[in-house]
């Protein structure tokens, strides 16, 4: 993270900003990033993804303060859970944090990266695999926390196909869309919640050298956010993941270029959403594409 924001190369600091659910803990975490990279423009803005409510305030807020984005990491997400958690608005919270709050935020904050100078971008932290169950997408029937991941990362991913795709026949749109994967599990403060179990194992993996830091995990993605546009552009819609030094292209799913699986994610997605403006720019979006 500290690599990631603290991007100048000797240029005027950049500004960031994070979405937190906690403000105390936002802060906190500002005071570590400020002390690490001497980046004193980095502020949070409150939302939390299990309310959708939170995310049309955050939407609009960074609406008045922002006239462009250059770029956005969309990364928060559930893991670990004992059980299954339903949030206000009637959807499994896995469901809803890990994929559907970023869509309806994503799609509210694409013009604000057109007008980037720089290129604007969208990185999306994915992994491999997964399910969309689309006759229990809510998984009421069968739940489990590594259910509810998985088919969150597949949602994702047949997410940013789709925006490649459409962006691709927008005349002059310059947006990438980018998937990556993190090659090793990244040491986080999710060894706090889960099992004793898991976390002995966890720890054993990390001895065994089967996790990288955050910091390391920063280095590794900062090219991502700051090589020029034309680059960016080359791995757009793509799976990507670091090997060996270098930026490889996963192989992906056949089910996620399926056109009548992007088709009934989309629609799923903005009916969940019941968001006018949401809806408004999907079907502009599409209409100016064909």
């Amino acid at each position: 993270m500290v690599n990631l924001l603290n991007l100048s190369n000797g240029e005027p600091s950049p500004m960031f900003f994070l979405l937190c659910r906690s403000k105390k803990l936002g802060e906190s975490t500002i005071k570590e990033i400020e002390n690490s990279t001497m980046n004193q423009k980095i502020s949070i803005i409150l939302c939390d993804l299990a309310k959708l409510n939170d995310v049309r305030n955050a939407i609009n807020e960074i609406q008045s303060k922002h006239k462009f984005l250059d770029g956005i990491f969309i990364n928060a997400g559930l893991g670990y859970a004992a059980k299954r958690v339903e949030t206000e608005d009637g959807m499994d919270s896995h469901f809803q944090v890990n994929y559907l709050s970023q869509f309806m935020l994503t799609l509210n904050l694409l013009n604000l990266l057109e007008n980037s100078e720089s290129g604007g971008r969208i990185i999306f932290n994915v992994t491999k695999g997964g399910k969309i169950f689309w006759d229990d997408m809510q998984m009421q029937n069968v739940w489990s926390y590594e259910r509810g991941i998985h088919q969150a990362m597949v949602a994702k991913r047949m997410f940013l196909a789709t925006l490649h795709n459409l962006h691709r026949h927008l005349k002059d749109s310059k947006l990438s869309f980018i998937g990556f994967e993190i090659s090793k599990i990244v040491w986080s403060n999710q060894i706090n919640i889960i099992p004793f179990y898991m976390k002995t194992m966890a720890t054993l993996m990390k001895f065994l050298g089967q996790f990288i830091s955050i910091e390391k995990c920063g280095v590794i993605m900062s090219p991502l956010f700051t090589e020029k546009q034309e680059e960016s552009l080359k791995k757009s819609g793509k799976f990507i993941t670091w090997k060996n030094n270098e930026f490889i292209e996963i192989k992906e799913d056949k089910i996620i270029f399926n056109q009548e699986n992007q088709d009934r994610l989309w629609s799923a997605s903005l009916q969940l959403c019941k968001d006018e403006k949401t809806t408004r720019i999907a079907e502009n979006l599409y209409n100016n594409a064909k």
